[in-house]
């Protein structure tokens, strides 16, 4: 069973902290629009885990901010979140910052 994805939210910086994936992310899926006002950094330092649907959300997020002109930074990425992003193809969308 998965550890509950929780977030800490201090403007202009989003936290996530547990693990992100399909069992976990449909809280914050459905809270996103009001949690990502205001937001132009998602720090994921604190997921323990995150597979392919959390990285699928974390490319939805950039692209929903990159279309309201935010640029939204994704930092604390870690080694095994760098693996996932490279095996995915992903480094132009999420490039570690």
């Amino acid at each position: 069973m998965s550890e509950a994805l929780r977030w800490e939210s201090q403007p202009p910086r989003l936290t996530l902290h547990g693990e992100l994936d399909r069992e976990t992310l449909v809280p914050f899926w459905e809270a996103r629009k009001k949690l990502m006002s205001g937001i132009t950094c998602l720090d994921v330092s604190g997921l323990e885990r995150v597979d392919s649907s959390g990285l699928a959300l974390l490319v939805h997020l950039r692209e929903e901010a990159s279309q309201q002109g935010v640029s939204l930074t994704v930092a604390g990425i870690t080694d095994r979140l760098n693996t996932l992003i490279a095996l995915y193809n992903l480094q132009d969308i999420i490039p570690a910052a």
